[in-house]
């Protein structure tokens, strides 16, 4: 058992913004990026199956059937740092152009790099959940200062898996992983997901990085070496 009261986990699932990577990188970097590109990208590509599909889904969603009004409300979504499916993967599929040309380098914090590495010597498997999609998540992870860092994760989970906020959410995440919640660990700098997941059985560490988001959580540490 840790100095944290954390008994050795068989898998831990990481948050990205605030925990493994910076809030600022994110907000400050990734979304106006993606914010800038959303018209352009859609209008040039929405013949693309998989933008297709998410115009669909955003059809559905709002009833909104033509593409300025379909653009205008993932814009709306977009400032207002919704958290939808749709938007998340259009984003994510306009962050593939901008990692694949080099514009874009993700950022993760040197003790996560190191941690992961730690990790992976170690073969305990490592998930990340994340409000943003799957594929963004692979791309943040394939585009570190430290290169490909993608075969040191076992699986990514997302929105689709249900809110972050949410223990239902977690126990679906228990499920697809196949071991115990008691067996796995959370690393978050949100106390409202680390208390969900704690409800569904996960032992829980708040990521002190920055100011806390939406209050304080126990036990928390400030970097992953601890």
């Amino acid at each position: 058992m840790t100095a944290t009261g954390i008994r050795a986990p068989a898998a831990v699932v990481v948050d990205i913004e605030g925990t493994v990577g910076s809030i600022r990188f994110v907000k400050d970097v990734l979304f106006p990026y993606a914010r800038s590109r959303l018209r352009p990208f859609i209008l040039a590509n929405r013949a693309r199956p998989e933008v297709a599909r998410q115009l669909e889904a955003i059809e559905a969603e709002t009833g909104i059937a033509d593409v300025d009004g379909q653009i205008a409300q993932l814009e709306r979504w977009s400032d207002a740092d919704r958290k939808v499916t749709s938007l998340k993967a259009l984003q994510g599929l306009i962050w593939a152009g901008g990692y694949a040309s080099g514009e874009l380098v993700a950022h993760l914090y040197a003790d996560a790099i190191a941690a992961l590495a730690r990790w992976a010597d170690a073969r305990l498997p490592v998930f990340v959940y994340s409000s943003g999609s799957i594929a963004a998540q692979k791309l943040y992870f394939a585009h570190t200062p430290a290169g490909d860092l993608t075969p040191d994760l076992a699986g990514y989970f997302d929105t689709t898996a249900g809110a972050k906020q949410d223990a239902e959410s977690y126990r679906r995440i228990v499920a697809a992983i196949g071991r115990p919640a008691r067996d796995l660990l959370f690393l978050s700098d949100v106390a409202a997901e680390l208390e969900a997941a704690a409800a569904a059985g996960f032992q829980a560490v708040q990521v002190r990085r920055e100011p806390p988001a939406g209050g304080l959580f126990e036990p928390s540490i400030v970097t992953l070496d601890e």
